[in-house]
């Protein structure tokens, strides 16, 4: 092929690409996110249908209760005690949330003394700062503290915002119930129905396709759940036991950055014993640096074990997909990222199976 031709194809090619990404993606994005607002009873169903089988099949299998009687009691068990366990949380939380966006200039208000502290001392040392840079310093820490004290009253508004707009979402929470208690019961059924009317091979591979994905989203939950929990409730009880104000916003707070790969519980343990050990509480520091370490030794030693029940994912990946969930689908993409990444690795996977026995 022609020098030119070579060129001009590149070229139409690269142009479209970025109309397929100017035009169509966007689109296609708006008809992912609504296709996931109309189901996602549906994909909520199937999640609470995979977390409660466990407990179905024992109390089918060894309480030798009937199928339809062993779900309905797994879900008042498991959810019922879940949803009151959380309510309990929701209450607590906006409470301290409230408390904390009113005190919280009185915390930073030592912080503020200790910084115009040492901004004295430097103009002590350097002769003489400008009056511009220390005025410049404490406007900025005065605004620092009240956006601190206006996130946390719009962080307690939002959970009674949402507290509130539960009335409005008991459809969806009726049709999430009602459909987690059919899919449950009629497991077998469906599966049948589907191996049934798919014409084969693509039955069964898609079955057992369909069996790898849930299994590693499964192991992959269970994983993530049982390590978040851990450094979750540690931190909550730890943090009662030594004293500190907050202990359960602080111990949510630390569990959401264990969330997030990197980051982890160092983010808010680490500066917060730094500010306690300079600012002269030298006990409290300590006893912070304790409980992190405490933490710390707890995960590392479970995490092993824990992570194996899934594909082994690199934190890095896990990240990456965090960072393309967030800027694709907003927050929500934080948490269905790396489950999608789970869900395409397992799939590949199971292909990969297939043909082998093939």
């Amino acid at each position: 092929m022609p020098r030119y031709l070579q060129i001009a194809a590149m070229t139409i090619t690269l142009l479209l690409l970025y109309l397929a990404w100017k035009f169509i993606v966007p689109e296609v994005l708006v008809i992912i996110k609504y296709l996931f607002i109309v189901t996602i009873p549906f994909l909520l169903a199937v999640i609470l249908t995979v977390f409660i089988e466990p407990l179905v099949r024992f109390l089918n299998q060894r309480a030798r209760l009937a199928r339809p009687l062993a779900v309905g009691t797994a879900m008042v068990i498991l959810i019922g005690g879940l949803g009151s366990l959380l309510t309990l949380l929701i209450f607590r939380l906006v409470a301290e949330l409230n408390d904390l966006s009113v005190s919280l200039p009185k915390y930073f208000g030592p912080v503020q003394e200790y910084v115009t502290g040492w901004v004295e001392r430097g103009r002590l040392f350097y002769i003489q700062l400008p009056p511009v840079i220390t005025d410049r310093l404490q406007e900025n820490m005065g605004v620092f503290t009240r956006w601190l004290s206006d996130l946390a009253g719009q962080a307690a508004n939002f959970l009674l915002h949402l507290a509130s707009a539960l009335p409005g979402a008991v459809m969806v929470i009726i049709v999430t119930l009602l459909a987690t208690y059919f899919i449950s019961r009629d497991r077998q059924e469906i599966v049948r129905f589907w191996l049934k009317y798919v014409p084969a091979p693509w039955g069964e591979r898609t079955a057992s396709v369909g069996r790898e994905v849930v299994g590693a989203f499964l192991g992959y939950l269970r994983a993530q759940f049982i390590l978040i929990s851990l450094t979750t409730l540690q931190s909550i009880v730890g943090l009662q036991i030594i004293g500190a104000k907050y202990a359960l916003t602080v111990g949510l707070i630390i569990g959401f950055f264990d969330l997030i790969p990197v980051l982890g519980p160092a983010t808010v343990y680490l500066p917060w014993a730094a500010w306690a050990l300079i600012s002269g509480n030298l006990g409290f520091g300590i006893k912070l640096l304790v409980l992190y370490a405490l933490v710390w030794a707890v995960r590392q030693t479970l995490e092993a074990r824990v992570v194996a029940a899934n594909l082994g994912l690199h934190p890095l990946a896990v990240l990456i997909a965090m960072y393309v969930g967030l800027k694709t689908i907003g927050v929500t993409g934080l948490v269905l990222g790396p489950i999608l990444l789970i869900t395409v690795l397992a799939a590949i996977k199971a292909g990969m199976a297939a043909r082998k026995q093939e």
